[in-house]
């Protein structure tokens, strides 16, 4: 079945929202990318459910994105069924020392929330981009922290449709990784468990995490966030820095002046001109260091 057909199939059933050729660059935080075929955004697990039961009874790819802060989309667009897990997946729920979150909860709302609660442990997610479900994924942390750390447990879509609950034990957590890296499982809901604290505390630390971010990284031109993964014992900014790649441009795409890891739009950057900086990158931390760098960022779409 092809992508229009799906749509016309499934637009009267979805009660979130669902279009043809969406611009992938509106979802994007480093304002690229192409068209997808179908997008859509559930509101609801059902919604959900129903895309992923479709796509997969027409044989259709399926890619599922969050905030869009760690991925690259190609200037080609997106074959198949995009789906967003965002605001209609963001319900949060607070009950004594745990907080339950929609797979689409930003994490500064998440964070916001644990500290009005008087809840601890959350405050490094201040200033983090992206929305719970990604930042369980991949674990995302700051600050020597990281998501896994607060996770008791988790709610997953599969491929098929079907509802999958998993406890931390299972999670395999690791740097910048955890077990749900590679599968089919969708996040639609996570559990968090906090420890008491004074919430003036809490916001001093919030703030001084944020005054950090701030100052350190270039928020005033799109990025994606860091593009490599920091080297077991190393910081990768710092080699790549050291190797002379700051500052390097090709096209509307530079490595940032003010934080060698992160790689920014000047202004009408393509994908290809991305991957060509990060490639050459990657090549002179290799040659000077004898380093390969992993990369942090998810690259998605017909390159």
């Amino acid at each position: 079945m092809s992508a229009l057909k799906f749509f016309s199939r499934v637009s009267g059933l979805l009660r979130g929202k669902i279009r043809l050729g969406e611009p992938m660059s509106l979802h994007t935080s480093w304002k690229i990318g192409g068209p997808a075929e179908v997008f859509a955004e559930p509101r609801g697990i059902d919604d959900l459910v129903l895309l992923m039961k479709y796509a997969r009874r027409y044989g259709l790819p399926l890619t599922v994105i969050g905030a869009g802060t760690n991925i690259l989309v190609s200037d080609g667009g997106i074959s198949g069924i995009v789906v967003k897990v965002g605001g209609g997946l963001a319900d949060l729920k607070l009950d004594g020392s745990l907080v339950t979150a929609g797979g689409g909860v930003r994490l500064a709302r998440l964070a916001s929330a644990a500290r009005d609660a008087g809840l601890g442990k959350f405050e490094f997610l201040a200033g983090i981009p992206g929305t719970v479900g990604g930042a369980v994924v991949m674990n995302a942390g700051a600050n020597g922290s990281s998501v896994g750390d607060l996770v008791a447990g988790v709610t997953c879509v599969d491929s098929a449709g079907d509802i999958i609950r998993l406890d931390r034990g299972r999670l395999n957590w690791g740097y910048r990784s955890s077990g749900l890296q590679g599968s089919d499982l969708i996040v639609v809901e996570a559990v968090f468990e906090g420890i008491p604290r004074e919430r003036e505390l809490i916001a001093r630390d919030m703030e001084k995490y944020l005054n950090s971010r701030n100052s350190s990284q270039p928020l005033e031109y799109p990025n994606s966030g860091s593009i490599f993964k920091n080297p077991p014992g190393g910081f990768a900014g710092k080699l790549i820095q050291e190797a002379g790649c700051r500052g390097m441009r090709i096209g509307g795409a530079q490595v940032s002046e003010k934080h060698a890891n992160f790689i920014v739009n000047l202004g009408g950057a393509k994908s290809g001109e991305v991957l060509e900086l990060i490639s050459a990158v990657r090549d002179r931390v290799l040659e000077k260091y004898g380093i390969s760098l992993e990369m942090e960022v998810k690259v998605l779409g017909r390159h």
